[in-house]
């Protein structure tokens, strides 16, 4: 079964001449959300992970649902000022600015074989910075799944030159 059938796009959002591609629609549904699940476990069945990381905020409703049918744990990658607890941080651009993710100090352990994962990458910005972040803390991202790509934005790229393996469900011409 196809995820796009479950997919809504959105023109002129956020501003003109962008299509938003919105997950809502496929979250919402069961078959929708079930397919996609199913088909981001299916690219890592046999894979040895540790721990699963998931990017705020869809990333924390796939991943944790990929953590869990894989039966592993989940460490959310959150926006700075989310979490609790002591914190590292990795600062990153945006288009108009910076942005800065954060996990706890404790979430990864040394060596652990991480799993990425998010709903949607575009320039991987976003991505690259929880990739590093993870690195800083000890772990190593070896694959990061996506349920949407925009390649013409080249954030595969952007995750590949560091040597990760970058999946995704579908994928969108433009922006």
């Amino acid at each position: 079964m196809d995820v796009k059938q479950f997919i809504r796009t959105i023109p002129d959002y956020p501003k003109d001449g962008i299509l938003f591609r919105d997950i809502t629609t496929l979250l919402s549904d069961p078959k929708g959300f079930r397919t996609a699940i199913d088909a981001l476990v299916q690219l890592h069945l046999g894979a040895k992970f540790d721990v699963v990381a998931g990017i705020e905020a869809r990333g924390f409703i796939l991943g944790g649902a990929v953590a869990h049918q894989l039966g592993l744990g989940f460490v959310p990658v959150r926006k700075k000022g989310k979490l609790p607890y002591s914190t590292i941080s990795q600062e990153y651009d945006l288009e108009y600015g910076t942005d800065v993710v954060e996990i706890h100090t404790d979430a990864i352990a040394r060596d652990a074989r991480v799993l990425l994962i998010d709903d949607l990458i575009a320039t991987g910005g976003t991505a690259e910075a929880a990739v590093k972040l993870i690195t800083r803390a000890g772990g190593n991202v070896l694959a990061a799944s996506f349920v949407i790509e925009l390649p013409a934005l080249g954030g595969r790229e952007r995750l590949e030159v560091l040597d990760i393996e970058v999946l995704s469900l579908c994928s969108y011409e433009g922006h």
